[in-house]
């Protein structure tokens, strides 16, 4: 039993030696790591936060402007609306005159053609009326004279051909 005892410690100095060396390389890369991460900090620091410093402060110089600009927009905004409401008021009361000022036209043309016809129809019934009757008289009138004259021709000897015939569709119009 005895070398087996020696036997176990022998193993467990082995396997204390074994994690004991794991121990010192797993430091050893851990060093590594952390001096490889310190550089890359260190970077970043050099680079990164000089260019986010001056985004900082570019972002603090225009938050101003921003803010100006965001006002103007506001106002420019309000003062297009209420251009917007202005100009629909107009074109909605011009649009209203417009329809009042044809619908007047329409009137004026409508009642100017109704004068046109009753004048038309008075003309026609003072004027045109007793003219057609005055020539049909007329010609009623010299059918007679030239038929009594006619009458004489033959008596005195002339021909029925130099008799002028009174042509029937005159008479009536």
């Amino acid at each position: 039993m005895e070398n087996l005892t020696t036997v176990f410690v022998a193993l467990t100095g082995a396997a204390v030696l074994l994690q004991a060396g794991l121990l010192a390389a797993m430091y050893l890369s851990m060093r590594k790591s952390s001096a490889r991460l310190e550089a890359l900090a260190e970077e970043v620091k050099t680079k990164a936060l000089p260019t986010l410093e001056t985004a900082q402060a570019m972002l603090a110089e225009l938050r101003p402007k921003l803010t100006v600009i965001a006002d103007n927009l506001t106002e420019t905004t309000h003062s297009v609306r209420s251009q917007v409401e202005r100009m629909d008021a107009t074109v909605s009361d011009v649009v209203d005159r417009a329809r009042l000022q044809i619908i007047r036209g329409d009137e004026l043309l409508t009642r100017t053609l109704d004068r046109v016809e009753e004048t038309s129809d008075m003309v026609h019934k003072t004027v045109v009326s007793p003219v057609r009757q005055l020539a049909g008289l007329i010609q009623g009138v010299t059918a007679g004279i030239e038929f009594l004259l006619g009458n004489r021709s033959r008596r005195n000897g002339s021909n029925r051909e130099s008799r002028r015939p009174v042509p029937q569709d005159e008479m009536f119009i």
